[in-house]
């Protein structure tokens, strides 16, 4: 996989290599354990509690170093978020975490009255989200998250797209005062950036520019967040390969959304595509939808799960079924590219 310059520092760059099958795969919420411990780790306020899935959210990291910190609440998401509720008004930075089918799903009352609603610095981390849950099948498969959390007055929702930015997006969130919503996959993912490519919250990155030369009225933007930004990527070299020009943009902040970066990126290009592991309606294209109907109206097309639950399978096999893959991109970037 080769990520074309998007900037005059190669440090900062996303990593390079040199073939798809040597891309490093690494789980994306293994980035969230590993941030987490070193948030703890440079403050001592930060506190941990979990629904009984220490080590399927890798926050047994954190208990193992922090016991005295850790707070095991067992089945029970809905005092997950209300407990943690009450540490931040004592002037804690919990984080709690679940799969997200569980948490913000089966909590998702108490997440809005008693964390957002009183502005509780509580950071809420959703394990295992998406169809790539795999066998876990449609019960465990967290595809409407990002909808019900943005929608929340006062929440920040973040999508990292590898486990290096998973670990950015943690540290960040510890830092920042008020509620989030850190969204984590629970498969190997290719890891697309490096420790030194920059992460801030609310600012989206080009991961992609073709090295062909078109004009705008020739150009498509594909928006992708989460794992599925590597989709992205191999679709646009797909189509490079095939004469079409296609930029990448990692949306790794679907709220705040970043107006600005999109706004530049939509004026370069002459139709957008927007790329998420989650449902259509309500996710993260809506949100560049929504932004864009207002501000600079074009033709998109939306990859996702369209108005359907999940399903047991292997990773792959629900990522081909419900259109999510390289050769689903591919297809809607030349339809967006005809209207």
């Amino acid at each position: 996989m080769v990520l074309k310059r998007t900037c005059n520092d190669p440090a900062v760059e996303p990593a390079v290599t040199a073939q798809d099958t040597d891309i490093e795969q690494v789980p994306i919420r293994k980035g969230f354990g590993e941030g987490l411990l070193a948030a703890a780790e440079a403050d001592e306020r930060v506190v941990g509690l979990c629904a009984d899935l220490t080590e399927s959210t890798q926050m047994h990291l954190f208990k193992n170093k922090f016991p005295e910190r850790f707070v095991e609440m067992g089945v029970a998401e809905q005092n997950l978020a209300s407990v943690a509720s009450g540490m931040a008004a004592m002037g804690k930075v919990p984080f709690i975490t679940s799969y997200a089918m569980f948490s913000p799903g089966r909590n998702w009352e108490q997440i809005r009255t008693t964390i957002c609603y009183n502005n509780r610095n509580v950071k809420i981390a959703g394990s295992h989200a998406g169809v790539s849950v795999g066998p876990d099948g449609g019960t465990h498969q967290a595809i409407e998250d990002i909808a019900i959390t943005r929608v929340i007055p006062r929440m920040t929702v973040l999508v990292p797209c590898d486990t290096l930015e998973a670990k950015k997006a943690t540290l960040a969130a510890a830092k920042m005062d008020g509620p989030v919503y850190i969204r984590l996959a629970r498969e190997k993912t290719p890891v697309m950036t490096t420790e030194e490519t920059p992460f801030e919250i609310g600012k989206s990155q080009l991961f992609f520019e073709p090295v062909l030369q078109k004009p705008k009225e020739e150009t498509v933007g594909i928006i992708a967040c989460g794992a599925l930004v590597y989709n992205a990527i191999m679709a646009a070299r797909k189509l490079e390969e095939e004469g079409i020009a296609a930029r990448v943009l990692n949306l790794a902040t679907i709220k705040p959304l970043d107006e600005e970066g999109i706004l530049a990126f939509a004026h370069g290009v002459k139709a957008v595509v927007t790329v998420e592991e989650h449902q259509i309606r309500g996710g993260m294209g809506s949100a560049v939808a929504e932004f864009l109907a207002k501000k600079y109206p074009l033709p998109i097309e939306f990859v996702g799960v369209d108005d359907e639950f999940g399903q047991s399978g292997t990773p792959e096999e629900l990522i081909k079924h419900y259109g999510m893959g390289k050769e689903s991109i591919l297809a809607a970037t030349k339809r967006a590219l005809e209207r």
